[in-house]
């Protein structure tokens, strides 16, 4: 498995710190963000180059365009800033994220909204990694909707999949895209008391041997299927962002899907 980092791991973790930390967890992979914690709005693209490029780790994408499948409002605007981010801090990708807010948007109305990216995209190098959203709320849930705009957009030599493991669960998908894919997350979800449908990010945790999302036959299933991609970790929940020690917890989460992909396979 090809390892990478999202900075979500250790929001708490200035940015140099956190290169660092992925480097010392044996990956040169890294995924920054625009929320939690902020890096695009706190530093320039220039110190992000500089700095990863000390640290030895490759920038996979910026997390996230919200919401990509609604072209109207100042979203061209933040979608250009973005992409001129992107490029100057040497980051491969945006991570475009659906509506999700009950809110209904047609597959037309995200085709069109993947016309407008593609150029915005391309005259930057920068490849766009559209991830559905398994809640019932979202916009977009599927993985096969994705591909069918992308297709109408004209967009497959921009445009890839996320694979996440959270929303691949939450949405009940049983398609696997690999040729499709670009990236995939990796989060798991262990309270025994939370129904499918009402998980939520507060809920996503690292993978561990009680996760109910079934991680290890996705990530088996992508493997063999041939995706030979990174696959980042991305847990949301503010209980892992309390923990003392965040890289010892990466680790161990690590060490258990590596180990358990491999012993699956053997």
């Amino acid at each position: 498995m090809d390892i990478a980092i999202n900075h979500i791991c250790a929001p708490k973790l200035p940015l140099e710190e956190f290169f660092a930390m992925a480097k010392r967890l044996g990956s040169t992979k890294v995924e920054i963000r625009n929320d939690i914690p902020d890096v695009m709005g706190t530093h320039q693209p220039g110190d992000v180059r500089r700095a990863a490029e000390a640290a030895g780790v490759e920038i996979l994408s910026i997390n996230a365009l919200y919401p990509f499948n609604t072209w109207s409002g100042d979203l061209p605007e933040r979608a250009v800033a973005m992409a001129d981010y992107a490029a100057a801090c040497g980051a491969k990708a945006l991570v475009l994220c659906p509506l999700n807010d009950s809110t209904p948007v047609s597959e037309a109305d995200a085709t069109e909204a993947l016309k407008a990216l593609a150029p915005i995209m391309r005259a930057r190098g920068l490849k766009g990694l559209v991830e559905p959203l398994g809640f019932p709320v979202s916009s977009m849930r599927r993985k096969a909707t994705a591909i069918a705009c992308i297709q109408a957009a004209g967009g497959e030599d921009v445009f890839k999949l996320m694979h996440d493991t959270f929303h691949h669960h939450l949405a009940g998908e049983t398609e696997f895209f690999p040729e499709w894919t670009g990236l995939v997350h990796i989060s798991g979800v262990v309270d025994p008391g939370v129904a499918v449908e009402d998980m939520l990010d507060a809920h996503r945790i690292l993978v561990d041997a009680n996760d109910r999302l079934e991680n290890i036959p996705q990530v088996k299933a992508l493997l063999a299927a041939g995706y030979a991609g990174p696959f980042s970790f991305e847990p949301f929940s503010e209980d892992h962002w309390a923990l003392p020690d965040p890289e010892a917890a990466l680790r161990d989460s690590i060490l258990h899907v590596t180990g358990a992909v491999a012993t699956a396979a053997a």
